[in-house]
């Protein structure tokens, strides 16, 4: 392993945003770790660009997660910045208040999150340096219809991610949270609703890198258009944003 590359961790790497963004750092001469449960399609990765490194994992397991990143380091030696990316959302299941539905995607979305974190949390700490980044959502900042649990979850990754940021500021670790806007994955083909401005896997990943190397700013937040819309749905009241959302709502068939 050549020590003088930078390295990096990427969880839900198997397709979508976090697959696009292993093939961009590793494009970039990065040393990649990529993780997701689908060990076939993470090797499938390997063979496109050899400085994909397969971790399978399923970040629901903390147990596992520590070990994983154990590994990872045995492996990599150092670690740079550490990417969360794993997110679950059905909106066909959450059309229907649901219990089950609801504790299934925060287990993975944020518990899972919230594995790694604790993974990586003693040796960046240590290290005095390194990058812990959050993907979240813009459906994080406010509550959505067919999504109460995604848009839970999500809600508490940007929280955790404002929380543990002044923690790790104090051993000089940086964190930052990631909103995507509409991106076009195997997760959101599900959706039967237009989505406005959605962009690939590939536009993400792009934005993200430059947020990640080249910024140094808390949220990494794109497309930019759509992205500042949902910020001001956000600051609104709650009695205009509601009434704004359910008259847009109506026109949707959910």
């Amino acid at each position: 392993m050549n020590e003088n590359k930078k390295k990096i961790w990427i969880t839900g790497a198997s397709s979508g945003i976090g697959k696009a963004l292993a093939i961009k750092f590793a494009t970039n001469g990065w040393q990649v770790a990529v993780s997701a449960r689908r060990e076939s399609l993470l090797q499938d990765l390997n063979k496109i660009n050899s400085n994909i490194h397969s971790f399978p994992l399923d970040v629901k397991d903390e147990f596992k997660t520590k070990k994983v990143f154990e590994y990872i380091i045995e492996k990599f030696q150092t670690l740079d910045i550490a990417v969360f990316c794993t997110g679950i959302h059905d909106p066909n299941a959450e059309k229907k208040l649901s219990s089950e539905t609801i504790r299934q995607i925060m287990e993975t979305n944020f518990f899972g999150t919230l594995n790694c974190v604790m993974a990586t949390n003693n040796y960046f700490k240590e290290k005095k340096s390194g990058h812990i980044s959050i993907v979240s959502s813009v459906a994080g900042y406010r509550g959505l219809p067919a999504a109460s649990g995604y848009c839970a979850s999500k809600s508490a990754l940007i929280s955790l991610a404002e929380s543990i940021y002044f923690d790790f500021k104090r051993h000089n670790v940086r964190v930052s949270v990631i909103n995507p806007g509409f991106i076009k994955t195997p997760m959101t083909d599900k959706n039967k609703f237009p989505m406005p401005m959605i962009k690939s896997p590939e536009y993400a990943a792009e934005k993200i890198f430059i947020g990640l190397t080249k910024k140094n700013v808390f949220e990494i937040h794109f497309p930019i258009a759509f992205t500042m819309i949902m910020k001001l749905l956000r600051i609104m009241p709650n009695w205009l944003y509601l009434l704004i959302a359910s008259k847009g709502i109506s026109k949707i068939k959910l």
